[in-house]
C-alpha cells in the first residue's frame, strides 16, 4: 500500500483518541481536519494536530457532522493524515473578496495549474460563496482531463458561521485547494442523491445568481412555504429537508439539486447554495429513507469503478446536511454501505457539509452538488 493512513478523533469527554496505525507522524504529507465550528478556533487542538504532524499541509474545514471511519460524530474533531509515496501535494488558498466566488476560483486554478496535475480537492467556506462560480471559475481555468471535488464548509443546522482552516486555526471567507500531482495517483469519484419529486415542475422567472424570486411569476418564497405547510416556520433550516430539482430546458429528468441556505422576507427570495438561471425549472424533492441510503452505496460503488483496477487506500466522503437530518439517528447507515463497497483496508473520513463538489456524471463537467453524498476514492499504483 502506497498510501498510508492515520486517524485521530478529539472528543470533549475523551480527549485524543488515536488509531492504531503503521505511520509515523513526521511522514504524513497531508492532514485532513474536519470539526465543530468553535474547535476549529481552538488553537490549542490545532497546536496538537500541527506537533503530531509536522510536515503535513494542514486544511479542514467547520461542518454539520464529522466522518471518521463509520462514525459519525457532533462537536469532535476528526484527523486524517497520509503519506503519499509517488505523490506530489500543493496547497493553495485565498479569499472571498468583493471580485467575488468565480474569480477566487480562477485564483486556485491559476495557483496549482503545473505540470503534472491529476486532482484538486476543494474546501470552502459555506456562507459566504457562489458555489456554482466557484466551480466554474476552477473548472475553466484547469487543465483538460483535471477534476475538482470536494465542499462546502458547514455548522450545524445553524447556518451563522463557517471556517475553512489553512495551517492554522479556521477563518470565514476563506477556500483552500490541495493539488495532487503525479501519474502513479488514481482517482475515483461519484455523486449521487436518492430524493423524490413531487408537486409540479416550475419555470424560473426571476432570479439573480443564486437568489431566487419568482417561479412562474410568483413569489417563489410564498409558494415555497405553501407547500412546506407546518415546516414553513422553521425555514431556512427545514429547507434541508425539501430541496429543489434544478434542470435546464434541455435536460431530462431532475438534474442537479439545490438546497436553500437563507430567506428574506422582505423581498420574498431565497438564496441557494448554488446559481437558480432563469429559464430553468425547478421541482420540489422530498426524502425517501431507503433511497438515501442506496444513493450512497451507488455513490462508491461509482467511485470504486472508475478507478479500476485499484483498490482505494482513502476515501473522502461528503454528505450533505439535509441527508444527517432525514436519516437521524441512522445516519451511519449511509457510511457502514460505503464501508461495505470499498472493504475494510480503505480509511474513512469526510463531513456532513452545505453543497458538494463533483462532476455530475462520470466523465462530465464538475459542478455543485446539494443533498447528496459525494466520494472521492484515491490510490496509488
Amino acid at each position: 500500500m502506497t498510501i498510508c493512513v492515520a486517524q485521530d478523533c478529539w472528543l470533549q469527554d475523551e480527549g485524543w483518541q488515536h488509531y492504531a496505525t503503521t505511520l509515523a507522524g513526521d511522514q504524513a504529507g497531508l492532514a485532513l481536519v474536519f470539526g465543530a465550528t468553535a474547535l476549529l478556533r481552538d488553537e490549542t487542538l490545532l497546536h496538537d494536530i500541527r506537533t503530531r504532524y509536522p510536515n503535513a499541509l494542514l486544511v479542514g474545514c467547520s461542518t454539520a457532522g464529522e466522518i471518521c471511519d463509520t462514525r459519525v460524530r457532533d462537536g469532535s474533531l476528526s484527523v486524517s493524515a497520509a503519506s503519499f509515496e509517488h505523490t506530489r501535494l500543493d496547497l493553495a488558498e485565498t479569499r472571498i473578496d468583493a471580485d467575488g466566488s468565480r474569480a477566487a476560483g480562477e485564483r486556485l486554478a491559476r495557483k496549482l495549474d503545473q505540470p503534472g496535475l491529476a486532482h484538486v480537492l476543494v474546501l470552502s467556506d459555506g456562507l459566504q460563496v457562489n458555489g456554482t462560480e466557484l466551480v466554474a471559475g476552477l473548472r475553466e481555468n484547469l487543465p483538460p482531463g483535471v477534476a475538482v471535488t470536494g465542499g462546502l464548509a458547514g455548522d450545524g443546522n445553524r447556518f451563522s458561521q463557517t471556517l475553512v482552516c489553512v495551517q492554522g486555526i479556521g477563518e470565514e471567507g476563506r477556500i483552500a485547494a490541495v493539488g495532487f500531482y503525479g501519474d502513479r495517483l488514481k482517482v475515483g469519484y461519484g455523486s449521487l442523491g436518492g430524493w423524490d419529486s413531487f408537486g409540479p415542475e416550475r419555470l424560473i422567472t426571476r432570479s439573480s445568481g443564486n437568489v431566487l424570486f419568482e417561479l412562474d411569476g410568483q413569489s417563489a418564497l410564498a409558494l415555497y412555504k405553501k407547500y412546506l405547510g407546518e415546516h414553513a416556520a422553521g425555514l431556512p433550516a427545514t429547507g434541508l429537508l425539501f430541496p429543489l430539482a434544478l434542470r435546464s430546458g434541455a435536460e431530462r429528468g431532475d438534474g442537479l439539486v439545490r438546497t436553500i441556505l437563507s430567506i428574506d422576507e422582505q423581498v420574498q427570495s431565497m438564496t441557494f447554495a448554488g446559481d437558480m438561471p432563469e429559464g430553468s425549472y425547478a421541482r420540489l424533492m422530498k426524502a425517501n429513507f431507503d433511497r438515501l441510503v442506496d444513493g450512497a452505496v451507488a455513490a462508491a460503488t461509482a467511485g470504486s469503478q472508475s478507478l479500476g483496477s485499484a483498490a482505494p487506500q482513502l476515501a473522502v466522503l461528503i454528505s450533505c446536511v439535509g441527508r444527517k437530518l432525514v436519516l437521524k439517528q441512522r445516519v451511519e447507515e449511509e457510511v457502514e454501505g460505503v464501508r461495505n463497497v470499498f472493504g475494510a483496508g480503505t480509511a474513512l473520513t469526510g463531513f456532513y457539509s452545505y453543497g458538494e463538489i463533483a462532476p455530475h456524471l462520470p466523465l462530465g463537467r464538475c459542478e455543485l452538488h446539494n443533498q447528496t453524498m459525494t466520494i472521492t476514492a484515491f490510490a496509488e499504483e
